[in-house]
């Protein structure tokens, strides 16, 4: 318990207390330091400065005697412990208290502060609470409020009411750095909101959703910045002008668009949001038009905006490097200068500094409203939201496919593929034949095409799930595990697909040129071996961008477009490379068997012109599927897209898959011997019976007049080798031949090799 020293004052500098030092420079002003007790302070006494102390308490009545005060600073008491009953109670010109650096300060009774009708500010920093002061009994007739709690660490819960009866008029509540973990509904009930400031508030992640349920108005500007709140309430912010939440994580997700009817501003985390208020256009009220109409008359528009605090100029010679608490106690104006809330309300310290007049007296100075702390033009037709962070060339305001006709074309591409990919290899797994080296390859690119098929669906079916509100889905999207994953399938499959279909080629291509050399044929090791650093090589390119170089996360359709460094670039344009690379590859291998398999002597015009045009459609739709890696792949490395993101989903959905769809009806559904295979397939169940039959004619037909080594005797391996070496040597005789276009009898035989050629490829590459 704090008693009273029994030292009394009548006035002036002389009768200042034990302890403390006064100054009656533009109004009275004492200064303590190092007191137990509160001494009794002359009548006349306007501001009072408190500094560590060593109080245990603020008592009942402690300062009801001074009829003049108008501001309390009490900061640096490691031993006040509670404010009693009426500690602040029943002063009439009283505008500004301020308390910080109270570690010990555990207790605030709920009447400390009753009855301050001028009271403007009331500061709580750094205290010892525990749960939130009871603040309802101060009932301030000010026009304007400002309530600032900050750096109180151990308050978790802003209660219901906790702001009801302070102020009949505007409220500005200033509640950042502290503890908190959620807010009550009904919080501030009964409360005529200008501005909320929650920022810095890292444990806050509840948000009642009623929180501002039953308030008279407001608020006008709500701040959260760099708390942990992962969700706005959706009532209660209709007269919301200003969102301000900069590096709020958490938050992935707006309440519906029509919360913000009269939003102007928000400074947001993520981009995405900033669409949400694209097409927002605030609305003006019948007030606005009345003072538009008659502002218009004098040629200016109305703004609403801050109240100025009028300030007198301070006399020279402060050094502005010293701590304001520390310096001269006669220095006044100074000392008011520092004061945490002069900064908020628009003083400067280099011109401007003490309350002035106007905080000196309120009670004979004219009323200045501070309701808010932004401007905004009203008399503007249609205000455009302004929001930032923008959205980038990779991420602009719109659904994942864009446009309508991408939404139904994708849904086509992607069964098509899926099923078109399934089919080839549930015929390939179950056909009775024994598995080949061409059959092998098309299982992987099967394989691979399936993939692509599978990511398609995927994006296909978040897009419909996001329709019209991509806005509110992106930042879990695209930061999610989901996006990731249907990333790595897409560069794994798009990447096995262009080395399958180069191993194919090149496969085709040796058979072709080494058709008369058994003992250089492929075996099914072979191929083995080359698929499984295939694979590798895929998968290690797909686990990149979840390692860390580049991102599936820049896009909306997860493809690694980011090039933030040195290592990320290198990976896209080694992408870049492999992919031209085998385009080339793929390229000349079909001219060189164009080349080869054309054979004027043997082969007709007719036939000459199918194989080409086959060729051209294989190489044609490759180079349709390379074209957007290209794109992607450079507009990657130059952080630049070279066409719109809108456009390039075309690109991703009509060209990007066109292999994945194509490559199983031309490299399989198309050819005699995979319709075969269905149709014996399709005889085990009694249907196509007839069919089975004549294929399984055909085939026998074609394995005895080929040769087949697996179903002949020693003798028949021999005649057959004798034969291709013959056969090998005659045709190399021909075209060593000068330009006689003459050719031996004995060289009869060599068009066996443009028919086994033709019989190689007339099918494609099932055989």
């Amino acid at each position: 318990m704090t008693f009273f020293s029994t030292r009394t004052c009548t006035g002036g500098i002389n009768n200042c207390p034990n302890g403390c030092e006064c100054t009656d420079w533009r109004g009275y002003y004492a200064s303590c330091t190092d007191i137990a007790t509160l001494p009794r302070f002359p009548a006349n006494t306007e501001t009072l400065r408190l500094y560590e102390t060593r109080l245990s308490s603020i008592p009942q009545d402690a300062f009801v005697d001074m009829v003049n005060i108008s501001l309390i600073y009490l900061s640096v008491d490691v031993t006040l412990r509670s404010l009693e009953k009426h500690s602040f109670f029943n002063l009439k010109k009283i505008t500004h208290i301020e308390i910080r650096n109270t570690r010990s300060l555990t207790t605030i009774d709920h009447e400390a502060f009753k009855d301050l009708p001028k009271l403007k500010y009331l500061g709580l920093f750094n205290t010892g609470l525990t749960i939130f002061p009871a603040l309802t009994r101060i009932h301030s007739d000010e026009s304007s409020f400002m309530l600032e709690i900050t750096d109180n660490l151990y308050i978790t819960e802003i209660p219901a009411n906790a702001f009801q009866g302070i102020t009949s008029d505007v409220l500005t509540v200033m509640l950042y750095s502290n503890g908190f973990t959620k807010i009550q509904h009904h919080a501030f009930n009964g409360t005529k909101l200008d501005a909320v400031y929650l920022h810095r508030n890292k444990q806050l992640t509840e948000l009642s959703e009623d929180m501002f349920a039953e308030t008279i108005s407001g608020p006008v500007l709500l701040d959260v910045s760099d708390s942990g709140v992962s969700s706005l309430p959706a009532r209660g912010l209709e007269s919301l002008r200003e969102l301000s939440a900069r590096n709020v994580w958490a938050l992935k997700k707006l309440p519906p668009i029509k919360t913000f009817r009269h939003l102007t501003g928000a400074d947001m985390t993520y981009p995405s949001h900033c669409c949400a208020f694209k097409n927002l256009k605030k609305k003006k009220g019948y007030l606005d038009y009345i003072l538009c109409n008659l502002t218009a008359m004098h040629g200016q528009h109305y703004k609403r905006s801050v109240g100025t605090i009028t300030v007198p100029p301070v006399m020279g010679g402060i050094d502005k490097g010293t701590d304001p608490l520390l310096r001269n106690i006669y220095d006044h104006h100074d000392f008011l200068s520092s004061l945490h809330y002069h900064d908020f309300l628009g003083g400067h310290a280099d011109h401007d500094m003490g309350f002035g007049d106007t905080l000196k007296n309120p009670q004979v100075a004219s009323s200045q409203d501070f309701d808010s702390h932004y401007d905004y033009v009203v008399c503007e037709d249609g205000e455009a939201v302004t929001c930032s962070p923008a959205p980038d060339d990779f991420n602009p305001c719109e659904d994942i496919m864009g446009f309508s006709f991408l939404r139904v074309s994708v849904w086509f591409v992607s069964l098509l593929a899926v099923f078109g990919n399934l089919l080839v290899l549930f015929v390939l797994l179950t056909s009775h034949y024994k598995l080949s080296v061409s059959r092998f390859l098309m299982c992987h690119l099967a394989f691979a095409d399936l993939c692509m098929g599978i990511y398609l669906l995927l994006i296909a079916s978040v897009d419909l799930y996001t329709q019209s509100e991509y806005y509110n889905h992106a930042i879990d999207w695209q930061t999610g595990p989901w996006c990731t994953l249907a990333g790595f399938i897409s560069i794994f499959a798009s990447e096995l697909s262009v080395y399958t279909l180069t191993t194919i080629t090149l496969e085709r291509w040796y058979a072709i040129n080494f058709a008369m050399q058994l003992e250089r044929k492929l075996r099914l090791s072979h191929a083995s071996a080359v698929m499984l650093g295939g694979w590798l090589l895929c998968l290690l390119l797909a686990l990149m961008p979840v390692l860390g170089v580049s991102s599936y996360q820049k896009v909306s359709i997860c493809l690694p477009m980011s090039t933030q460094n040195l290592l990320d670039q290198v990976y896209i344009l080694f992408m870049l490379v492999v992919n031209i690379v085998a385009f080339v590859v793929i390229c000349a291998c079909y001219i060189k068997i164009y080349c080869t398999v054309r054979n004027p002597t043997y082969t007709s015009a007719s036939k000459d012109s199918s194989i080409a045009k086959r060729m051209a459609v294989l190489i044609f739709t490759d180079f349709l599927c390379m074209a957007p890696i290209s794109f992607y792949a450079i507009s990657a490395a130059l952080d630049h897209p070279l066409i719109t993101i809108s456009n390039s989903k075309i690109l991703l959905v009509l060209f990007y898959p066109l292999n994945s769809c194509a490559n199983p009806f031309l490299y399989a559904i198309f050819t005699k011997a995979f319709q075969g295979d269905v149709f014996i397939l399709l005889s085990k169940i009694g249907l196509c019976e007839q069919q089975a039959q004549l294929f399984r004619g055909q085939t026998i037909s074609t394995k005895a007049s080929s040769g087949d080594t697996n179903r002949r005797g020693i003798k028949t391996k021999i005649l057959t080798r004798w034969n291709v070496q013959a056969t090998a040597t005659c045709y190399q005789s021909s075209i060593n031949k000068d330009n006689n276009t003459s050719r031996d009898s004995k060289c009869e035989p060599t068009g066996n090799k443009s028919k086994h050629i033709q019989r190689l490829n007339s099918t494609g590459v099932y055989y």
